[in-house]
């Protein structure tokens, strides 16, 4: 058990510090390759985030462990919306300006939605896998178009500042582009092991673990980043961080786990953690777009959003044991 606690341990460490390399490195590569910066923040940037799950969620249905897979990505949608930007609004309340991401508000909730449809039958089959992630390409490929529309968008400021202070060469950016997507890897191996003999051991289910410790873990390079953009004032980053970071969850992670290992689905799943990562998702979007004013996520309401996690994660250690 000690061997196992040091290698989940060891693996959230190295898992955090080789996505922070990797998302450096993969947005100065696009950089070089002439990517213009709202695009390098949507789909580099908040994308790249989300590599964590995608590795753990892979390397987890491989082992034949698809609750685990399943429960980090549920789980780090809900982290992302009740901690992350519950934190964040309640250290600095987040203002929305840029229309990209109002007009992606509602693109979260209906795949949320779809997602949600494929889960009653509780299975997730590879036809439902591959559904998910022509889905995702039909995304990305919305959101180069609307990239592409909107070049003075409010977001692409903010990013075009952020990029502008990456003084990697295109040397440095490659090595780490490709380094620290190896380093995911070796970590997500030490995470997943670590992971799965720890609720082993404890008697606890593998969606339990993925959907506390694993899920937040992974989440922690969406917490830095946002921490780090709030702290600049860059508000909509922040924001769309979570937004591409959920799409990309809910799609690609899903997607590639089930196709790998398709996987029976416990009806809880849809009960429980579908039904909140959903009313989670519905919030976000009527405070981020505003109802008769401007999209604005105050500090009551991220103490609000803060409540909701740490009482739905008391619930479910609570339930576990």
């Amino acid at each position: 058990m000690f061997l196992a606690v040091l290698a989940l341990v060891f693996g959230l460490a190295l898992l955090v510090w080789s996505a922070d390399r990797f998302v450096d490195g993969a947005a100065a590569t696009a950089r070089f390759g002439g990517m213009p910066p709202l695009l390098i923040g949507m789909l580099v940037v908040g994308f790249g985030t989300s590599a964590p799950e995608m590795v753990v969620s892979a390397m987890a249905a491989a082992d034949g462990n698809p609750a685990l897979a399943l429960g980090n990505a549920y789980g780090s949608n809900i982290t992302n919306i009740a901690l992350i930007i519950g934190l964040v609004a309640l250290i600095s309340p987040i203002n929305v300006h840029s229309q990209v991401i109002k007009k992606e508000l509602p693109l979260l909730l209906a795949i949320t939605l779809f997602a949600g449809w494929q889960l009653f039958d509780h299975q997730l089959s590879r036809f439902d896998a591959w559904c998910l992630l022509g889905v995702f390409a039909a995304v990305m490929a919305w959101s180069v178009w609307q990239g592409m529309r909107n070049p003075q968008d409010a977001l692409a400021a903010d990013i075009d500042t952020e990029i502008s202070n990456n003084t990697m060469t295109l040397k440095q950016a490659l090595m780490w582009l490709v380094l620290g997507l190896i380093l995911l890897i070796i970590a997500s191996r030490f995470l997943v092991y670590g992971a799965v003999y720890i609720a082993q051991g404890l008697g606890v289910s593998d969606l339990v673990i993925g959907l506390t410790v694993v899920a937040v873990g992974t989440s922690l390079p969406e917490l830095a980043s946002s921490l780090m953009a709030i702290k600049k004032g860059e508000h909509d980053i922040a924001l769309g961080n979570i937004i591409g970071s959920n799409l990309f969850n809910t799609l690609a992670v899903v997607g590639i786990a089930a196709l790998i290992q398709p996987m029976a689905v416990d009806p809880v799943v849809l009960t429980r953690d579908y039904t909140l990562m959903f009313g989670l998702t519905v919030a976000l979007l009527v405070l981020g777009i505003g109802i008769k004013k401007a999209g604005r996520i105050n500090r009551l309401e991220g103490a609000l959003l803060l409540a909701v996690f740490f009482g739905y994660t008391g619930y479910l250690i609570s339930t576990a044991f």
